[in-house]
């Protein structure tokens, strides 16, 4: 049971599993919190269709009625959730990257735009950095080897790892561009 599901399925069982029953509301709040980052956060709408499929299958414990029903994960839903960490290949990231694409696309525009897209993409990094900052900060106390928070740690720390070399690549092509001249 759970093979087979939409990938966004996993991520919120995963979302789950740090111990708390949540609305699908909160459960679409901690999804922003935290997946952004590093996946797509999705839509309110795809919460519902998502945990509504997930109880359906059993993955999910419902409690409550209505906006205010509350969901847990259940033993079916964290044996899903195992099976699929273990068996399921996590396959290879598709850079879909709007600003790669743009760059790749520059020879349309001045160079002068192209400039200026790639600096207010360092100034958008950088505000993405600082809130990534408060995320790990909130995780410190509980991220240490067997802790709750050791893993989603890691992966803030990937993050930030990300952005730092992001801002110092688009450093760098701003640099080559800026070298060519008029």
């Amino acid at each position: 049971m759970g093979q087979g599901l939409p990938v966004t399925s996993y991520a919120l069982l995963g979302l789950l599993t740090f111990g708390d029953a949540l609305t699908g509301y909160e459960l679409k709040q901690r999804a922003d919190a935290t997946l952004r980052f590093y996946w797509v956060s999705p839509a309110m709408s795809q919460v519902y269709s998502e945990l509504a499929r997930l109880a359906e299958h059993g993955l999910v414990t419902p409690s409550g009625e209505g906006r205010g029903t509350t969901y847990t994960i259940s033993d079916a839903g964290r044996e899903a959730l195992t099976t699929w960490m273990r068996e399921s290949a996590p396959g290879f990231p598709v850079l879909k990257h709007p600003v790669a694409l743009r760059l790749l696309l520059g020879h349309v525009v001045d160079r002068e735009t192209t400039v200026a897209m790639l600096r207010d993409h360092v100034l958008a990094l950088e505000k993405e950095e600082a809130a990534l900052v408060e995320v790990r900060d909130g995780l410190r106390g509980h991220d240490g080897p067997g802790e709750i928070f050791r893993h989603p740690s890691l992966v803030a720390d990937w993050g930030l790892d990300y952005f730092e070399n992001e801002r110092r690549i688009v450093g760098d092509l701003i640099r080559r561009l800026e070298d060519e001249g008029p």
